[in-house]
């Protein structure tokens, strides 16, 4: 989803509306080249792709339609930039892609994984000012190092080590996808006990009865 004629318009269409992948990344370092490619790669394979407004961006705390979203996408696309901890906006966004406990693909765009995972270089200068600015609220500056820790921990892409961008941006929606076809029913079927077992019987019923049966959408 692309901006929207007005932010309460955005907002019932979050709403409405589930994703396959949100991308979570720092707008002024990457919206504009890279984040775009990459946006319009995933749309031209129609997977469902949420992209925040600036309009949804106002004030300190991430809205709820944001959090909804997020909630409600598959896969979390986190494009690591040398300004990306620099914002508070975008560490908020991405403790809570964490704790949702999905499957989350980081891109170092430009930066280095270490400074990422152990925040130093620029992610170093970012933190500085973090404490200072946010003195009464240490836990939460503790929050972002542990949410950057561990995105960085995860297998992803880094831009200094797959290039141009061109062949970047492929891989990445390759991986994206093989991510999504290989997701199972059963993370949307949480709390229902045995389905998966009663999913098996069901599928080795038809099996049975068609020879070239390869696949039942339920």
């Amino acid at each position: 989803m692309l901006a929207s004629t007005s932010s309460s318009s955005a907002v019932d269409m979050i709403k409405a509306r589930t994703y396959d992948v949100f991308l979570s990344f720092r707008g002024e370092d990457t919206r504009d080249g890279f984040l775009s490619h990459l946006y319009n790669d995933l749309c031209r394979k129609t997977i469902e792709t949420f992209i925040d407004s600036e309009k949804l961006r106002r004030g300190d705390e991430i809205p709820k339609a944001l959090l909804t979203a997020i909630q409600g996408s598959r896969v979390s696309v986190i494009v690591f930039s040398k300004d990306y901890a620099s914002s508070s906006w975008c560490l908020d966004e991405l403790v809570k892609i964490m704790d949702c406990n999905k499957c989350v693909v980081p891109v170092f765009y430009g930066v280095d994984p270490s400074d990422v995972r152990k925040q130093s270089g620029s992610f170093a200068d970012a933190f500085a000012k973090h404490e200072e600015n946010f003195k009464h609220e240490l836990e939460r500056v503790k929050s972002w190092r542990s949410a950057l820790t561990a995105a960085a921990n995860l297998s992803g892409w880094d831009s200094q080590v797959t290039q141009p961008d061109s062949i970047l941006v492929d891989k990445i929606v390759k991986d994206i996808v093989n991510k999504l076809n290989c997701g199972t029913s059963s993370a949307n079927l949480e709390g229902l006990v045995g389905i998966e077992r009663r999913m098996q019987k069901v599928l080795s019923l038809f099996q049975d009865e068609i020879p070239d049966f390869r696949k039942l959408g339920i």
